[in-house]
């Protein structure tokens, strides 16, 4: 019998057995379908330097990119997005933003992908990924627990785990010395292109903000209700904004990333959510 009969009787015994059913429950051996040959792409030119990483002497020379005026990107910038089912919405210029919180970085697993922006990943330039700033963005990332400052231009979105407000490039947490710990309590400011880049915030201590309210009542509420949960270091300070007075609750001082996310993560069974960095200024007073 040729195998071309053969393979024709087989496919008649099986769709016989599909089609009545068939108590027989022997297995035909199926023909292997033609060997397809995926031709291989060259590795890209980004993704050969993870084999041939500078040293990082030379990462630390870089300079830091100027501001310059670029067109907001075609990709990357829409009015607002969900991840894991958190909406985020698109500043529409970054022109005054400044914020604290938890930097991060990402190296070999996105180098030589494709950015929000459509650019590649660069793991050894000076870029950062940020949920909602506008695409392309300059921003200024100081390291609060030591001092150092970067700029990098901001091209792609993240970082998406709670707290985190950037993700930096390999050489961007390099420079700010902060590698081996992974994360850095950080203030992120944004640049204009073509201004001044201003110095470094002085060194302060560093708080969690619970709220802001336009009453004190409600913020001595709130304070004294994490009081009553047995939070340490709880106060109110008293601000003006546009003459009006403002009162902060804040939780601390903080001294490390650790130390903030199980602050937060306490905060949160208090239903205090959204829970910032935040550091008193020269005009608050604290309040008894």
């Amino acid at each position: 019998m040729s195998p071309a009969i053969r393979r024709w009787m087989v496919a008649v015994v099986v769709v016989a057995c599909g089609t009545a059913g068939c108590s027989d429950h022997r297995e035909y051996r199926r023909v292997p379908p033609p060997e397809v040959v995926v031709p291989v792409a060259p590795p890209s030119p980004v993704a050969a330097t993870i084999e041939a990483r500078p040293p990082d002497a030379a990462l630390l020379a870089l300079p830091d990119p100027v501001p310059v005026a670029e067109p907001r990107a075609s990709r990357g910038n829409p009015p607002f997005y969900e991840v894991y089912g958190t909406r985020y919405t698109v500043m529409r210029e970054a022109h005054g933003y400044i914020e604290r919180g938890v930097a991060s970085w990402y190296g070999p697993d996105f180098h030589g992908l494709k950015t929000s922006t459509g650019e590649p990943y660069d793991m050894y330039g000076l870029t950062a990924a940020h949920k909602t700033l506008p695409l392309p963005a300059f921003v200024e990332v100081t390291n609060l627990k030591n001092g150092r400052s970067v700029v990098v231009r901001v091209n792609d979105r993240g970082p998406f785990k709670a707290n985190r407000i950037i993700d930096l490039s390999y050489t961007a947490a390099l420079k700010l010395g902060m590698l081996r710990e992974g994360t850095s309590l950080v203030e992120v400011r944004a640049l204009d292109p073509g201004g001044a880049i201003p110095a470094p915030p002085p060194p302060a201590p560093i708080y969690a903000q619970a709220g802001a309210f336009a009453s004190v009542d409600n913020a001595n509420r709130l304070r004294d209700q994490l009081v009553g949960a047995g939070f340490q270091g709880v106060s109110v300070y008293q601000a003006h904004r546009a003459g009006a007075p403002l009162y902060r609750v804040r939780v601390g001082p903080i001294a490390t990333v650790d130390q903030f996310d199980s602050l937060v993560a306490r905060l949160e069974t208090e239903g205090v959510h959204h829970a910032w960095l935040s550091s008193p200024g020269n005009a608050e007073t604290a309040l008894p």
